[in-house]
C-alpha cells in the first residue's frame, strides 16, 4: 500500500505538475492538459500516442455536440437580424413601471435572448454593443447598465438551450433534453432575483438611473408584439426539444433556418452576416470540441492510474456529511473561477468529481445544473472572466476592473439560487421528471 501510494501520488504530482507549469508559462488549456495526459499515457500506462488519434474520432465524432455551433450561429444571426434591438424595446415597454427601467429591461430580454443562443459571450457582445449604448445616452450610470448587462448574459449559460449543459451532457453521457428541463426554472428564478437586485440598486439609489418612463396601453401591446418573433423561435426550439419531436441538433438546425428567415424578413440578411455568424459558431466549436476530448484523455489516464477512486475514497472519508463534501467541491470551483473560464473547470474537474457524487449518492443531472451556477460566478469574476472581456472587447473604454466591480451587488442572487436548488432539489429535478 505504501510503495504503491507513493507511485500514485508521484504520478499524480508529475502529471499535474506538467499542466500546471505549461498553464503559467501561458500555453493554451487544452495544450497543457495533453500534453500532462499525453505523459501519463506514454509513462505511465504505456500506450502510444496512436491512442489520441483513435480517443478523438469516437469521442468528438458526436451528433450532440453537433448542437453547438448551430445554436451559436443561430444566436449569432439574430443578434444581427435586430431582434435583439426589438426584443428590449418590447421588454422595456411591458416593464417599465419597475424601478430600474431599462437596467431591468435588458436583464429581461438578457434571459429570452440566452434562451434562443444558449451562449454567454453572445449575449454579452450583443446587449454590449445595443443596449449598452442606448442607457448610457439615458443618464443610466455605469455601475448598474454594466452590471445588468454583464451579469444578464450569465443566464444564457443556465437557461435553455445552454452550450455548457451540452458539453457536461456529452461528457457525462446525460440526457440533454433532461438537463435542458432542469436548467429553465432555475434560469427562470435566477432572472427574477436579478430583477430584485435592480429594483433594490434603483430604489435605494435612485441616482443610478433616470426617472421611470411612462408608456400608454397601446405601446405596452405594441412590446409584446415586439418580442413576439424571439418567443416564436424560442417555443419552436424548446417545444420541439421537450415536446420529443426533434433532437437538440435538430431543433437547433431548425433553430438556425428561422434565424436566416427572420433576418430575411428583417431586411438585414447578406452574406457578410451569414459568414460572421458562422465563423462565430466555427471558433466556439473549436474550442469545445478539442477541450472535451482532450479532457477525457486526462480522465482516462487518473482513473486507470486509480487517482480518482483513491481522491473519491478520500473525500467521503472525510467527517464532513455529504453536504458538507459538496460546500467543499463548490469552495474550489470558486477558486478555480478566479484563474480559469468555466467549461474548463468543468470538465477538467468532472473525472475527479463523478466518482465522489456516486458514492455521495448524488444525481448527476441536479449537479449539472448546479455546477453551472456556480460557474457562473467564474464567468463575472477577474482576471479570467469570459463575460468581463467580452464587455471589454465591444466596450473598451470600461477596465475589466470597473466591469467586475459593476458585477458584485449581483453575487448575492447566485448564492440565493445556489442555497435554493441545494435544499430544496426538486427546483432543479421537478421538471425532468415530469416532462421524462
Amino acid at each position: 500500500m505504501g510503495e504503491a501510494g507513493m507511485g500514485l501520488g508521484l504520478q499524480a504530482i508529475i502529471i499535474i505538475g506538467i499542466m500546471l507549469f505549461l498553464l503559467a508559462i501561458g500555453t493554451e488549456i487544452f495544450a497543457a492538459i495533453g500534453a500532462g495526459a499525453l505523459v501519463g499515457l506514454i509513462l505511465f500506462l504505456n500506450q502510444g500516442s496512436e491512442h489520441f488519434a483513435l480517443s478523438m474520432w469516437n469521442w468528438v465524432n458526436s451528433f450532440t455536440l453537433t448542437a453547438v455551433p448551430l445554436f451559436i450561429f443561430m444566436g449569432a444571426m439574430l443578434a444581427h437580424s435586430g431582434v435583439i434591438r426589438l426584443l428590449f424595446r418590447g421588454a422595456d415597454r411591458i416593464i417599465s413601471f419597475l424601478p430600474g427601467g431599462m437596467a431591468a429591461s435588458s436583464l429581461l430580454a438578457s434571459g429570452v435572448f440566452g434562451a434562443i443562443s444558449g451562449s454567454s459571450i453572445a449575449s454579452v457582445a450583443a446587449f454590449g454593443t445595443s443596449v449598452l449604448p442606448e442607457m448610457e445616452r439615458l443618464g443610466y450610470k455605469p455601475r448598474l447598465a454594466i452590471g445588468s448587462v454583464v451579469m444578464g448574459g450569465t443566464l444564457s449559460v443556465l437557461i435553455p438551450p445552454s452550450v455548457i449543459l451540452i458539453g457536461y451532457g456529452a461528457y457525462m453521457g446525460l440526457s440533454i433534453p433532461r438537463l435542458f428541463a432542469a436548467g429553465l426554472i432555475p434560469g427562470i428564478i435566477l432572472m427574477l432575483l436579478y430583477l430584485i437586485t435592480v429594483i433594490i440598486m434603483a430604489t435605494v439609489r435612485p441616482d443610478l438611473c433616470p426617472p421611470k418612463v411612462k408608456y400608454s396601453f397601446k405601446e405596452k401591446l405594441a412590446g409584446f408584439l415586439d418580442i413576439t418573433p424571439a418567443l416564436f423561435i424560442l417555443t419552436v426550439t424548446l417545444g420541439s426539444i421537450f415536446g420529443g419531436i426533434m433532437t437538440p441538433t435538430e431543433a437547433a438546425a431548425l433553430g438556425g433556418f428561422l434565424s436566416i428567415i427572420l433576418s430575411l424578413v428583417f431586411r438585414k440578411l447578406n452574406l457578410t452576416i451569414v459568414k460572421e455568424s458562422a465563423l462565430t459558431a466555427v471558433k466556439t466549436a473549436a474550442m469545445l470540441m478539442p477541450l472535451i476530448f482532450i479532457v477525457k484523455i486526462m480522465g482516462y489516464v487518473f482513473n486507470y492510474l486509480g487517482t480518482t477512486d483513491a481522491l473519491a475514497a478520500f473525500m467521503a472519508s472525510l467527517p464532513l456529511g455529504k453536504y458538507g463534501i459538496l460546500s467543499v467541491i463548490f469552495f474550489i470551483y470558486i477558486l478555480l473561477g478566479f484563474i480559469m473560464e468555466g467549461i474548463s473547470i468543468m470538465l477538467l474537474s468532472l473525472a475527479f468529481v463523478a466518482p465522489i457524487l456516486t458514492m455521495l449518492g448524488f444525481n448527476f443531472i441536479w449537479f449539472g445544473v448546479i455546477m453551472v451556477v456556480v460557474n457562473e460566478l467564474g464567468l463575472v469574476t477577474p482576471p479570467f472572466g469570459l463575460n468581463l472581456f467580452s464587455l471589454h472587447a465591444v466596450v473598451p473604454k470600461y477596465s475589466i476592473f470597473t466591469i467586475a466591480s459593476a458585477a458584485v451587488p449581483f453575487y448575492p442572487a447566485v448564492l440565493i439560487l445556489l442555497t435554493l436548488c441545494v435544499v430544496f432539489p426538486d427546483i432543479v429535478l421537478w421538471l425532468p421528471f415530469q416532462l421524462y
